[in-house]
């Protein structure tokens, strides 16, 4: 699919400009300079045809924002991949040294590039945004990303010079996988060890992955989206607005993904916070690998230590504890790769179906040996089960006599029985109980 990167240097209305075009509140929009840091993708349509968008951080030189580099190479990365460049200024503030520095670089390059000047809100904006003209950049085409006006006349113009696309696979048939945790717990250095580059920025400071950044993955033979995540802190750690939406964009990951891959600092061992992304996780009936990343770091590493370890999250994820766990090291790429073939197996598990003789032939009996307590003198009997067909996750019901007085820890022993026989390692199941 063609791309088309949005660069220029702060604050002139990118982040606005990607969510106007990709019709999406994807990218966090914020009058603080440097909010986007790293490249996020989007998809965008306009008659017949679909492209992808990319937004970036702006470009910024000498100052004293410690990203400035990390930034520069996302954007030099984004301009490389890019079919067309729209360069965005800001008519109101008109020509700084930074566009002057913008416009330098994307001078050289050979691709198409499309000056586009943000906030033309009125007829004398209009008029202003000629002076943009000395950038040598060809036409100046005026828009305001915030009200939507112009942006048609600016997507004909990005349809107008787009190559033709190659045909692909649908990304929404993909499985979606979020990589979820803690600050600092290694999502964007798993990120960037599986797709082989710099996909996203690093560092040891907490909170430098901000917007959810979704990326395709595509290698050897494996096709999946992977969202890396903003750390989610407990909320009363939370000071500022932009963490605020960051961690309500990395929720919203989670709800809109198929599996999670929970990383867990292996230096710091299982936190409380861990636990409630866990519980977050199980709300919304997500597939659960867990990743103990930083591994190599720590000095024992005997079977020993790794059992003791599994056994303190099971018991801290307990009563869920049918799930994949895995040593990893995104630094030094040790199981990585284990990682997202276990987490395309969960995906599987999730759509795994067993057939209602299967399923009667196998439980009748075992529910015949082991009934249901008895509750205020009444004998509850179970006589028929079911797995219910097209449910995002796998789902059974049980019909008996009077299913009110079947307790919790029955339900559990069901679950149990079931995950003992077929393969939902990974998965939640939900049981119900109707009357027959």
């Amino acid at each position: 699919m063609s791309l088309v990167a949005i660069v220029g240097r702060p604050n002139v209305g990118k982040s606005t400009l990607f969510n106007r075009l990709t019709e999406t509140r994807r990218a966090i929009v914020s009058e603080i300079s440097g909010t986007t840091r790293d490249r996020q993708y989007g998809k965008a349509e306009w008659g017949d045809r679909e492209f992808s968008i990319v937004d970036t951080g702006g470009l910024v030189t000498n100052s004293d924002d410690i990203f400035e580099d990390e930034i520069r190479k996302q954007v030099e990365l984004a301009i490389k991949e890019a079919d067309v460049i729209l360069f965005v200024v800001d008519v109101t503030s008109g020509i700084s040294d930074l566009d002057d520095a913008v416009a330098k670089i994307l001078r050289s390059t050979k691709k198409p590039v499309l000056l586009v000047a943000n906030k033309t809100d009125n007829g004398d904006l209009q008029y202003e945004a000629s002076e943009f003209y000395r950038l040598g950049l060809g036409d100046v085409h005026c828009i305001s990303a915030l009200s939507g006006f112009g942006s048609g006349d600016l997507m004909d113009q990005i349809i107008s010079i787009l190559p033709e696309d190659s045909k692909d696979e649908s990304e929404e048939d993909l499985p979606r996988i979020a990589i979820v945790g803690r600050p600092n717990a290694g999502k964007s250095s798993l990120l960037n060890a599986l797709v082989g580059e710099e996909r996203n920025i690093v560092t040891d400071i907490a909170g430098t992955t901000r917007d959810s950044i979704y990326t395709k993955y595509d290698k050897f033979g494996m096709q999946f989206q992977l969202v890396d995540t903003a750390g989610i802190r407990k909320k009363s750690k939370v000071t500022e607005d932009l963490e605020f939406y960051s961690v309500m964009r990395a929720i919203r990951s989670i709800e809109n993904s198929d599996v999670c891959i929970l990383m867990i600092d292996a230096t710091r061992g299982i936190e409380g916070q861990d636990q409630n992304i866990f519980s977050i996780i199980q709300k919304n009936k997500k597939g659960l690998v867990v990743c103990v990343n930083k591994w190599d770091l720590v000095e024992n590493k005997e079977q020993a230590a790794v059992t003791t370890f599994e056994k303190a999250i099971r018991e801290r994820f307990a009563p869920f504890t049918d799930f994949p766990i895995i040593f990893t090291s995104a630094l030094n790429k040790q199981r990585i790769f284990k990682a997202v073939e276990t987490a395309l197996q969960v995906y599987k598990n999730k759509y795994f179906r067993i057939t209602t003789n299967q399923l009667n032939e196998y439980l009748l009996p075992i529910i015949e040996n082991t009934p249901p307590p008895a509750w205020k003198g009444k004998y509850v009997k179970i006589k028929y089960i079911t797995q219910l067909q097209d449910t995002y996750v796998p789902t059974f019901v049980f019909f008996a006599n009077l299913p009110q007085y079947i307790r919790d820890p029955y339900k559990r022993f069901l679950e149990n029985t079931i995950r003992d026989n077929w393969n939902f390692h990974g998965v939640p199941l939900q049981l119900f109980f109707r009357k027959k």
